[in-house]
């Protein structure tokens, strides 16, 4: 996790301990200071990073349990073993009590030195990095953190500092689940809008015919169940931040409206004709490909470029590994906050598995699978076995059907759809349907079959569809599939 060795202090007065146990440390690759009483010990720490410590409890006329102390009052994180002798057991499980992350007793194998300061700077390491999350993080509430110190993450975070104090449109794109709201509400953060309204609207989840209502508003009577005056939310993000997610999904009549307010930063409400100011800075998301979209006649392509100022593109998780155990150590602590519970700790194991998963719902699904594990678990440390469960048994970047697709598609409820698809495609003389409703049919064809061979199983199936609950869930209500429809 580091390119740097792992910095360890000796303090012990046995010079010849002192050094025997500095080759051996240098040997493993380990970078060794030593010292030979506290005054000099605590100097080392106050003008180096140290990642573990190693000390004695018998320091001369000195006693290793108050030079614990002080340590613990210098650095609270640093992880201090102890080593004794084997008459003092009972003052060094005393030291463990006031905090010191081992003891050893003399004489010990190198094997039990090695393997032990291994856990400890691994211990320094992780509480490290938490550290410097919040750090990196500053002052921004959870709403607004991007969590992780990875090139792809802090190239995102330097774009977002330096796009943040204009009034430029933004576009975000990427996967599901890799943190684009966070991003909008990062940038309204840090803008000069703060202090002003953030407002999020998913594209998406709202049916196409109310879309254009929420957004703009309407007037008493401009259609049916319009019983009063509604200010959209373009109203409500005067002088703040209008995030659009998921904008691809937006009809053809509300992308119109959308562009007349980027290019003259005015609107109409539904069944007016009175034109309106509007002073909120739009910033929009999608996981889709506008540009394929704009090629298909989906989209608009004038609204695509006016959206498309600032392109913002947030990395997948599996393009972040090196955050990996940061962020579930973040979140194994929110959770353990939330759930009342004492953080646990991650095993070698648990990280080992985490790094070879694929995780296509990207920092969402790690979330959730670190609260999962912690549920789950019944000692203090999450272990692989906690989270096989949770993941699921595939760790592919497609996961596995729960029984394999067939080479051949046969003729099943559910499947006409994708055999008139095929039978188009193979008689040159009949007309392709266009590319959008192709992939419509295609789409509904493997819900449905997808859930009536889970049996209405959103999680099962979700996760077959390597795609989370949330979005699953959007997917079958954009094709009036209900999961009860397909429960025996």
């Amino acid at each position: 996790m580091n390119d740097h060795p792992a910095h360890v202090l000796i303090i012990d007065d046995e010079i010849e301990l002192c050094e025997l146990l500095a080759m051996r440390l240098e040997h493993n690759h380990y970078r060794v200071t030593t010292a030979h009483d506290s005054l000099s010990g605590l100097a080392v720490l106050g003008r180096e990073r140290v990642d573990a410590m190693i000390l004695d409890l018998r320091l001369g006329e000195e006693n290793g349990l108050d030079v614990l102390s002080e340590v613990q009052k210098r650095s609270p994180d640093l992880p201090v073993v102890i080593l004794t002798a084997h008459g003092t057991i009972e003052t060094a499980v005393e030291a463990m009590r006031r905090g010191a992350y081992g003891f050893l007793t003399k004489p010990f194998h190198d094997h039990e030195l090695l393997q032990k300061l291994s856990h400890a700077v691994e211990s320094s390491s992780l509480r490290r990095e938490v550290a410097g999350l919040r750090q990196v993080v500053g002052a921004q509430s959870n709403e607004t953190r991007l969590l992780g110190t990875s090139t792809g993450i802090a190239r995102v975070r330097e774009l977002i500092a330096r796009v943040a104090p204009t009034d430029a449109t933004v576009l975000i794109t990427g996967e599901s689940g890799t943190g684009k709201e966070l991003a909008a509400r990062a940038i309204h953060a840090l803008s000069p809008r703060e202090s002003g309204p953030f407002v999020a609207v998913n594209c998406g989840a709202i049916p196409a015919e109310l879309l254009e209502s929420e957004l703009f508003g309407h007037v008493k009577g401009s259609f049916t169940g319009a019983m009063r005056d509604k200010a959209g939310l373009f109203a409500a993000a005067r002088g703040g931040t209008l995030f659009l997610d998921e904008v691809g999904e937006a009809s053809p009549a509300v992308q119109v409206k959308l562009l007349r307010v980027l290019q003259e930063r005015t609107f109409s409400r539904v069944g007016s004709t009175i034109e309106e100011e509007t002073d909120a800075r739009v910033l929009a998301a999608t996981n889709r490909d506008l540009r394929s979209l704009v090629s298909e006649g989906t989209f608009r392509q004038d609204l695509f470029y006016r959206l498309h100022v600032v392109p913002l593109s947030m990395p997948p998780l599996r393009e972040r590994q090196s955050d990996i155990p940061w962020l579930a150590s973040v979140f194994l602590e929110r959770a353990a906050s939330r759930h009342n519970r004492p953080t646990p700790r991650l095993a070698r194991d648990a990280v080992e598995l985490m790094l070879s998963h694929r995780w296509p719902g990207n920092v969402r699904e790690l979330a959730n699978v670190t609260e999962a594990a912690l549920l789950l678990s019944r000692g203090d440390m999450i272990s692989a076995s906690d989270l096989r469960p949770v993941l699921g048994p595939s760790i592919s970047t497609q996961p596995a059907p729960t029984e394999p697709l067939p080479a051949a598609l046969p003729t099943a409820p559910g499947l006409e759809g994708l055999q008139q698809i095929l039978s188009l495609l193979q008689d040159e003389q009949s007309s392709l349907p266009q590319l959008r409703e192709a992939r419509d049919i295609f789409e509904k064809t493997y819900l449905v079959e997808l859930m009536r061979r889970t049996g209405g199983n959103v999680t099962m199936a979700s996760r077959v569809a390597g795609r989370n609950r949330t979005d699953f869930y959007e997917l079958l209500r954009r094709h009036q599939l209900s999961a009860s429809d397909f429960k025996e």
